[in-house]
């Protein structure tokens, strides 16, 4: 396996782990599977603003899972602080993969000075909360009964974990 920069031949593949967790998980509580100019208007967004995009890829270059973060609110008092989202494809689940990407973001992370990174996970997942706290996250709070999908009622789960030590940020 390889962790590498994702390129816009990735994007299909990207794509398609992504409608399989809107189809089949409650890792994205929507049912709208995205189309590939929403997700390749995504892909551009990131590029442009210098986020991250990564996927896993096997010995075929075949993509294994993606992960990327983000802006965590909108507001500059949050400007060192991102959220980030890890999804791989259940067949290679349980080989490190997530692992891997989620290390490979908080290196990127910690590059571009950030301090917070956030994770907002179902609460049912719990091989999602355990991979966070094994990489030093807590939970920082839980929302119960959040949202819906499939007719549950599902928990929020925020997973937060400070990159580092940090002078105090600029006004």
């Amino acid at each position: 396996m390889l962790i590498r920069n994702a390129e816009p031949k990735d994007v299909p593949a990207i794509l398609a782990r992504y409608n399989q967790a809107v189809r089949e998980t409650t890792a994205a509580w929507t049912s709208r599977e995205e189309t590939l100019d929403e997700r390749l208007t995504w892909f551009e967004g990131r590029m442009k603003q210098d986020l991250p995009v990564l996927v896993a890829v096997d010995d075929t270059d075949a993509v294994l899972g993606f992960a990327s973060f983000g802006p965590f609110r909108p507001r500059e008092g949050y400007r060192l602080t991102a959220e980030h989202s890890v999804y791989v494809d259940p067949a290679a689940q349980r080989r490190g993969i997530g692992r891997a990407l989620l290390e490979r973001l908080m290196e990127i992370a910690i590059a571009k000075n950030l301090h917070v990174l956030v994770g907002v996970i179902d609460g049912g997942n719990t091989a999602s909360i355990a991979l966070h706290e094994k990489l030093g996250f807590h939970v920082a709070g839980r929302l119960p009964e959040a949202g819906t999908k499939f007719g549950l009622w599902l928990d929020l789960v925020f997973v937060a974990k400070v990159l580092g030590p940090m002078q105090s940020p600029e006004a």
